[in-house]
């Protein structure tokens, strides 16, 4: 059976190593600038995820899942949160271990699948902070339910969703439809996985809404706020055209 997660998080190592904009860290100089007046969290590429959403951050524990490359979870540590960091992509960690040495503060950085059971305790968190990352995932209801397990009651889940409608186009000019949706590649002939993996996108999926805020209603959540993002000028065309993102707030 093919490894996708492995492919994923490979790919992802190789982003990092290119300098993909997703995996540059936070600078000395943008860490130091950050307040509880003045910080940017990103769940999608251009809106900022709003300070209410976030809360009040001392002392609160805070699961970055599939979230890392030394962006956000610097934001939190330096707010007073108690920070942990979940990935499976090995540069993005070691991203994280590098601010967090230049910068003196304690964070627990962990590599893992998150298609599989997370490693921590039930009610384990205040917070989880999830960017757009389950494409990289075939099954998010499993994603959300773990979610929803290792957080406390009336704990927060910030997700980041990729609405699935880039995944129905071709890049071309014009924009060509060539891909039912729901996209899933592990169901499709393998010259469409070949393809993938050979321009260099590891193992992606969409998702519908149905999975994406269904699941998160179906795990037990509360949704609270959601709103729409695009690209940003250096992605994909289709943002010129509608937005290709969510951001939710849901509640436990």
């Amino acid at each position: 059976m093919l490894d996708y997660t492995k492919i994923n998080s490979e790919t992802w190592d190789m982003w990092a190593s290119d300098g993909c904009e997703w995996t540059k860290p936070i600078s000395h100089e943008e860490y130091k600038e950050v307040t509880a007046d003045n910080f940017a969290v990103y769940l999608t590429p251009c809106i900022t995820v709003p300070y209410e959403w976030l809360g009040e951050l001392k002392d609160k524990k805070v699961l970055g899942l599939a979230s890392g490359g030394g962006q956000q979870m610097p934001v939190f540590a330096k707010l007073g949160a108690k920070c942990t960091v979940f990935d499976y992509s090995d540069k993005q960690l070691e991203a994280e271990k590098m601010v967090s040495e230049r910068e003196g503060y304690s964070i627990e950085i962990i590599k893992g699948d998150m298609s599989k059971p997370l490693p921590f305790e039930d009610e384990s968190f205040d917070l989880v902070f999830h960017p757009v990352s389950n494409v990289y995932v075939e099954d998010v209801y499993h994603v959300f339910n773990e979610c929803y397990r290792v957080l406390k009651k009336g704990g927060r889940l910030l997700s980041g969703l990729d609405n699935g409608i880039s995944f129905l186009f071709e890049e071309s000019d014009p924009l060509k439809v060539v891909n039912p949706l729901p996209f899933n590649p592990l169901k499709m002939p393998q010259e469409k996985r070949d393809a993938m993996i050979a321009n260099g996108d590891g193992i992606q999926f969409s998702h519908t809404l149905d999975e994406q805020l269904g699941g998160q209603l179906k795990a037990g959540f509360t949704l609270k706020a959601l709103y729409e993002d695009r690209d940003r000028e250096s992605g994909n065309e289709i943002g010129k055209y509608y937005p290709q993102y969510l951001a939710t707030l849901s509640v436990k």
